[in-house]
């Protein structure tokens, strides 16, 4: 078992000793595993995707991005903008001729005037993560953003978690207003908690 505090230290530094090779390695496995658990949904609606902050050793997700733009057409891909005083998250359509503007953080955010995509429209949620249990409960930055936001999307809405790395120990500081995930994906695994 562990607290929040202690795995994020943990991961961080885990997620800093990897190489931009290895990053890319792992989050193209992870794709593979995402489509070969068909988590994309094939008929269209609407999935929310964090971009990732290359500096922090995300998973990269755009070789997703990328999939979903050429094998289902019909699916909206929607990315968000982060407002650091009220701690929320708005959603707005990302195409390939989208322009991304990186923010104080190094989260690369549209610009422009596309309609906002209310949070309970969203079909799948792909929820970026540096820990995850074995019950589904993650760590993340220590914002609040992505709780915030699940917790605003419908009870059918899917959320994933990516994760460059298996399990942690128990997460033992969970709090009422963490939104537990649905699934977590990693290069190896596609974990099903609910």
């Amino acid at each position: 078992m562990a607290t929040k505090q202690d795995l994020r230290g943990q991961f961080l530094a885990l997620r800093r000793a990897l190489s931009a090779e290895e990053v890319t390695r792992r989050s193209e496995a992870i794709c593979a595993q995402i489509v070969q658990a068909s988590l994309l949904p094939l008929a269209g609606g609407n999935i929310h995707i964090f971009l990732p902050i290359t500096r922090q050793n995300e998973v990269d997700t755009w070789s997703i991005v990328r999939r979903v733009w050429a094998q289902h057409p019909a699916v909206h891909v929607c990315v968000s903008v982060t407002d650091p005083v009220r701690h929320t998250l708005t959603h707005y359509p990302l195409t390939p001729h989208t322009t991304l503007i990186e923010n104080r953080w190094g989260i690369p955010e549209p610009v422009g005037s596309a309609q906002a995509v209310p949070s309970n429209q969203f079909d799948l949620v792909f929820v970026p993560l540096l820990a995850f249990d074995g019950r589904g409960h993650r760590v993340g930055y220590g914002g609040g953003y992505y709780d915030r936001f699940l917790a605003e999307c419908r009870p059918d809405c899917l959320t994933v978690g990516l994760s460059l790395f298996e399990p942690s120990p128990e997460i033992i500081d969970i709090e009422p207003t963490d939104v537990p995930l649905q699934f977590c994906v990693t290069p190896q695994w596609v974990y099903r908690f609910r």
